[in-house]
């Protein structure tokens, strides 16, 4: 079902894209679109602390599309390079600082209890954790003989990457509980780090095994 949706999701802005690069002529950059996207990311996080939850879902929501849309819009110009790649990805984990630091922030305005806090830094931390898991196991496996690893693709999935972790926290500020939401978020990120890290541990097993 997720990705049926992710798919829909591909599709349609594949068509935006090409809209986009039209009606541009080709000036706006997918590298371009990413970076904006990082930016409306700090509106985002001070909407999470000052608790205007509607607006902060509504706006993760459009500007969370960007993520795709930089990516179809490099298809389209046949742009698809490691750098976007690598600036797509660290953005992201960019994002998730300024959402977590923004709930955080809203967590001990909104409950008066500042140690809830924490599972905002632990989300934080765990989600970033997923991505180092990864990127760290491509480079350790990609170094074992014979190399046929598929960089950044192989250590993916697991319980909550960053698409689902992003829906937790929507459906926390829809539904107001976004101590909640934090909360599980940090410990779906942990077990997901987890999986992808056995993965890894497996993955080089084998190699020695053989």
């Amino acid at each position: 079902m997720i990705d049926y949706i992710k798919q829909v999701i591909r599709i349609i802005m594949r068509m935006f894209a090409r809209l986009l690069n039209t009606v541009s002529h080709g000036r706006i950059t997918p590298n371009g679109i990413t970076v904006f996207g990082l930016l409306m990311h700090v509106p985002i996080a001070w909407l999470i602390a000052t608790q205007h939850n509607y607006w902060a879902a509504l706006f993760l929501v459009v500007f969370g599309l960007f993520d795709t849309l930089d990516g179809e819009l490099a298809r389209v110009q046949k742009r698809v390079t490691a750098t976007g790649a690598l600036l797509d990805s660290i953005t992201d984990r960019f994002k998730e600082v300024l959402l977590y630091t923004g709930a955080a922030w809203a967590i001990i305005a909104g409950t008066g209890r500042a140690y809830l806090a924490v599972w905002a830094i632990a989300a934080c931390g765990c989600s970033l954790l997923t991505s180092y898991v990864n990127a760290a196991g491509d480079v350790a496996v990609s170094k074992l003989p014979p190399s046929r690893h598929e960089v950044n693709k192989a250590f993916r999935g697991g319980l909550f990457p960053f698409e689902i972790r992003m829906v937790i926290l929507l459906i926390g500020l829809l539904s107001n509980r976004v101590p909640l939401a934090v909360i599980v978020i940090a410990v779906g990120a942990a077990a997901t780090a987890l999986s992808r890290l056995f993965r890894v541990l497996n993955r080089l097993a084998a190699a020695n095994a053989g």
